[in-house]
C-alpha cells in the first residue's frame, strides 16, 4: 500500500497538504513534533476521507530524525511514493540575537532533513511507477532578507538543491518539485518571533489560506512543475527580485523586520 509522507503535518501548510492529498484518496503518513496534534489530525483525516493514516512524533532538529522516519516506514511496511518535505521555520530579527545552537537547529530542519530524507527514500521512490518529492522552500528564496537572513538563505538552498536533484533524477520515475509560498495564515510569524508592526501588517494584508496554498502545490506536483511559486503577489515578487537592484531589495526587506 502506497502512502504520501508529509513532515510538519500537524498544522499549517503541512496539515493542509495532507488533507488535500487525502481528499484525492491518497493515504498519508504524518510527521511532526506534537503527538497530540498528530493524533487529532490523523483521526480527522481518516474519518473524513476514508484513507489510511499513521503518524510519528519526532523533533526534526535532532540529528537522527530522518533515519528514525525512514526506519519507522520500513518497520511498518509503509511504501512511500510521495515525499513532502514541508517542515521548516524562521527566526526574525538580527541574527546575533539568537544563539548559534538555535541557528543550527533551524538549518538542520530547513536544509539537512530535506537532503537526508530525499537520500534515504530515493531508492524506494525509484521502484514506483511514478513518484514525487516536493520540497517546500519560500518566496524568500529568491533574495537575501536581512532580518530573516538565515531562513531566506536556507530556502535558497532548498530551491537550488531541488532543481538540481530533479535534473539528476530525470531518467527515473521520481519527479522533484520545489514549492515557494509566501505569506500564509499559519503560525510562522509567531514561531519566527516576527513582532515588528510592519511585518505583521504585511502578513495580514497578503496572507493566503493554507488550503489554497496546498491545492496549488499538489496540483503543481501532479502537473510535474519543477518550480511552484504560489500566488500572483509572490510571482510578482520573484520577478521584481530578478529585475531590481539587490541593495534596494535588501533595504526594503530590512525595514520590514525593523533593521
Amino acid at each position: 500500500m502506497e502512502y504520501a509522507l508529509i513532515t510538519g503535518a500537524s498544522k499549517g501548510i503541512g496539515k493542509a497538504i495532507a488533507e488535500e492529498l487525502a481528499s484525492r484518496k491518497i493515504n498519508v503518513l504524518l510527521v511532526a513534533r506534537s503527538e497530540s496534534l498528530l493524533k487529532e489530525v490523523a483521526d480527522d483525516i481518516s474519518n473524513k476521507y476514508a484513507v489510511k493514516t499513521a503518524y510519528l512524533a519526532t523533533d526534526l532538529a535532532n540529528e537522527n530524525a530522518s533515519q528514525q522516519i525512514f526506519d519507522w516506514c520500513i518497520s511498518n511496511n509503509f511504501t512511500v511514493n510521495i515525499l513532502i518535505n514541508n517542515a521548516g521555520y524562521g527566526l526574525s530579527g538580527a541574527w546575533e540575537n539568537y544563539s548559534l545552537q538555535e541557528h543550527q537547529a533551524m538549518m538542520q530542519v530547513n536544509m539537512n532533513v530535506i537532503v537526508e530524507t530525499s537520500y534515504l527514500f530515493v531508492e524506494m521512490l525509484k521502484k514506483r511507477s511514478q513518484s514525487y518529492i516536493v520540497n517546500i522552500a519560500s518566496a524568500a528564496a529568491y533574495q537575501s532578507v536581512p532580518g530573516l537572513n538565515i531562513y531566506a538563505a536556507s530556502k535558497s538552498f532548498v530551491l537550488s538543491f531541488s532543481r538540481g536533484l530533479n535534473y539528476e533524477l530525470r531518467n527515473t520515475p521520481v519527479f522533484v518539485s520545489v514549492a515557494c509560498p509566501g505569506a500564509t495564515d499559519t503560525n510562522f510569524a509567531n514561531r519566527a518571533k516576527a513582532t515588528g508592526e510592519k511585518a505583521q501588517k504585511l502578513a495580514k494584508q497578503f496572507n493566503m489560506k493554507p488550503n489554497d496554498v496546498a491545492k496549488v502545490i499538489v496540483d503543481g506536483m501532479f502537473a510535474k512543475k519543477v518550480e511552484i511559486v504560489v500566488g500572483f503577489i509572490n510571482k510578482l515578487g520573484v520577478l521584481l527580485a530578478w529585475l531590481l537592484p539587490k541593495k534596494l531589495l535588501e533595504k526594503s526587506a530590512a525595514s520590514i523586520y525593523g533593521l
